[in-house]
């Protein structure tokens, strides 16, 4: 437990509304949306400023407690998991747009700005914010920026850190530092590359500077039915490999599909795979564009061609996709959500080894995933009730990201490694790659203070040579076999 004394000098930074003390309420914080990890918080913290932001880390970095950065807790990693007698500095009071300015294409907004809520201020203009995770209804900038999310039209746009120009931090000592420019190409060291996608490790954002785009002139949806998976990832290749880029290109099997129509009623076809082709810009490009896709799709034998004929068809097929992950709780009462990357041409080889460990295990797999960049999201299915199921689930989960690597892909595209896959991380990188990774953090967090204990399986103290590894102290208190 904190020292009391700590506590009151919180409570002085932020206010009595600002400080979480009781243990039911601390409970809401236990974890993020990989709820199967869970550790409650000491202390949870509502800051309303950068001020108080800085003023909290000052005074942490003074005691030497650990911290750990909250968004909305949408993340699926266990990255916002606090660490055994860590403070949880949650950010979702800091919700203000702070400027736009659209001649120069970019507006200033703090953490706790829902994703989606940017584009809804600038629509009315013609302008969007182009990353668009799954949860962007609720999902919050800043941990857009810890986890570097995606969402179905990066294939065409990038990721966060492509929209992301400039950012205020605070350092894990409470210096406030800014980083980047308003513009495109800042010069010097790309340092928002740095800290986009770094899970909480390195700092806190305060004010975040995002790049914003001109709607398209023209938008066409499509969704394209098929009788197995092999076809529909070999209608992916085909497209991409005919020079056309797609805002996006969704794939759902049957699985995935039963669960989205039991839950939303999409009006998805009754068949063993589906995508969803988005295609914008001019009128008479996506015209084309539109017609050549259609040929690809009908001569791999696509059993049903259907483009949106409004606005309303266009929301209903993306509510579908978009509603998939919650959706499979229709269909199954306990569900592991993997995210991994493979080269788009080994999805058929990919996705028939996932089968072929579903059935090996005794469990199912729901696959829905960005196809066009080869962002894979398997959902592995399961009955905690049933002895063992949960154990045979996990080992399917690590076995697809053992086999995304060995593809030549990567164990994350958009959810992160966090608590849940940093065992993994020596499946991907060498003892050398890991050294090095360790001298960033190492030089902005050298306390290790910063959300400890996440992304790396043994994150050496700092200064230390390789292969000698001492927990921090926050570590030693374990969390299971992940810690």
């Amino acid at each position: 437990m904190l020292d009391q004394r700590v506590i009151e000098a919180v409570r002085a930074i932020v206010g009595p509304e600002g400080i979480i003390t009781a243990e039911e309420e601390a409970r809401t914080y236990e974890s993020d949306g990989l709820a199967s990890l869970h550790q409650k918080p000491d202390l949870v913290v509502l800051p309303t400023s950068a001020a108080q932001v800085s003023a909290l880390l000052r005074l942490l970095h003074q005691e030497r407690i650990p911290f750990v950065p909250r968004g909305s807790g949408t993340g699926l990693s266990g990255g916002a998991l606090p660490s055994p007698g860590s403070v949880v500095i949650a950010l979702s009071r800091m919700r203000e747009i702070l400027s736009v300015d659209l001649e120069n294409q970019r507006a200033v907004a703090q953490p706790g700005v829902t994703n989606l809520s940017v584009t809804q201020r600038v629509a009315p203009n013609g302008y969007y914010y182009a990353p668009d995770p799954s949860s962007q209804q609720v999902c919050s900038i800043g941990g857009n920026i810890s986890e570097n999310s995606g969402g179905a039209h990066c294939l065409k746009y990038g990721f966060t850190v492509n929209h992301v120009l400039g950012m205020t931090v605070v350092l894990p000592d409470g210096e406030v530092v800014e980083i980047g420019a308003p513009t495109l190409d800042s010069p010097g060291y790309d340092l928002p590359g740095v800290f986009v996608g770094s899970e909480g490790t390195l700092a806190i954002a305060t004010e975040i500077t995002l790049r914003l785009m001109r709607k398209p002139e023209t938008v066409q949806t499509v969704l394209a039915a098929f009788h197995h998976t092999d076809m529909a990832g070999e209608a992916v290749s085909q497209i991409i490999g005919s020079g056309i880029i797609p805002a996006a290109i969704e794939m759902m099997d049957r699985l995935a599909i039963e669960a989205a129509e039991a839950a939303v009623h999409a009006n998805y076809p009754d068949t063993n795979a589906v995508l969803i082709v988005e295609l914008d810009g001019p009128a008479r490009e996506v015209e084309t564009q539109l017609a050549q896709v259609e040929a690809i799709c009908r001569q791999l034998d696509c059993v049903e061609f259907r483009l949106a004929k409004s606005d309303e068809e266009r929301a209903l097929m993306w509510k579908g996709r978009k509603a998939a992950f919650a959706a499979v709780g229709r269909i199954s009462p306990n569900y592991i959500v993997q995210d991994g990357v493979i080269p788009r041409t080994s999805l058929p080889e990919v996705l028939r080894e996932i089968a072929a460990l579903a059935e090996e295990h005794g469990v199912r797999v729901a696959n829905v995933f960005h196809a066009g960049d080869g962002n894979l999201h398997p959902l592995v299915l399961y009955d905690e009730r049933e002895e063992g199921a949960e154990a045979r689930a996990e080992q399917v989960a690590g076995e697809i990201l053992r086999a995304c690597v060995a593809h030549g892909g990567s164990i994350t595209g958009e959810h992160g490694v966090g608590a849940d896959k940093k065992m993994y991380m020596e499946v991907m990188f060498s003892e050398t790659d890991l050294a090095t990774h360790q001298l960033i953090r190492c030089a902005i967090n050298p306390d290790n203070l910063c959300n400890p204990g996440k992304v790396y399986p043994t994150p050496r103290l700092c200064g230390e040579a390789p292969g000698h590894y001492q927990p921090h102290p926050v570590e030693l208190a374990g969390l299971g076999e992940r810690w």
